[in-house]
């Protein structure tokens, strides 16, 4: 499963979600594959790619790579590498996570969020220093509007009273 960014399309806007389906997940020597019966790969695929213009995006060859990397490595092809899963990207679920979900498979319930890094700045110190700048605007909002119901009476469009 493979969760995509809205945008791709040129009729849609909306995101969109490639299922993959296969008659086998038996261990296949042959094809360097290994047993993953009883998982499923989700894939959140939806912060990746860049616009393109205002209302469209796109992934680029190495986004594609990327995804397909992520799939044969967990598939077991050794030149891609040992699959592990990401969080906030992609995660191997078994039938019993999925079970648990209520059979919900949408690739954001089973991969979660991204870790944040800690920029190291204590909390009270960044939401003053947020607060100080919120109030700074909001004050240059005030400016502004004042600005622009001046200009409005000038021409003509002042307040009704």
């Amino acid at each position: 499963m493979i969760a995509l960014p809205g945008q791709l399309f040129y009729t849609t806007q909306i995101p969109v979600c490639l299922w993959f389906l296969t008659k086998s997940k038996k261990a296949d020597a042959n094809r360097d594959f290994r047993d993953r019966q009883g998982e499923t790969l989700f894939i959140d695929a939806r912060n990746i790619g860049s616009m393109i213009d205002r209302t469209h995006k796109e992934l680029s060859a190495e986004d594609i790579a990327g995804i397909a990397r992520t799939y044969h490595a967990w598939r077991g092809e050794k030149k891609d590498g040992a699959y592990e899963d990401k969080a906030g990207y992609c995660k191997s679920a078994t039938l019993e996570e999925i079970k648990k979900n209520d059979y919900v498979l949408t690739p954001g319930r089973y991969v979660g969020a991204v870790e944040i890094e800690e920029d190291g700045i204590p909390f009270e110190q960044k939401m003053t220093e947020l607060s100080r700048t919120l109030y700074k605007q909001m004050e240059e909002s005030e400016r502004l509007d004042a600005v622009i119901k001046k200009n409005l009476a000038v021409l003509g469009y002042g307040e009704a009273t």
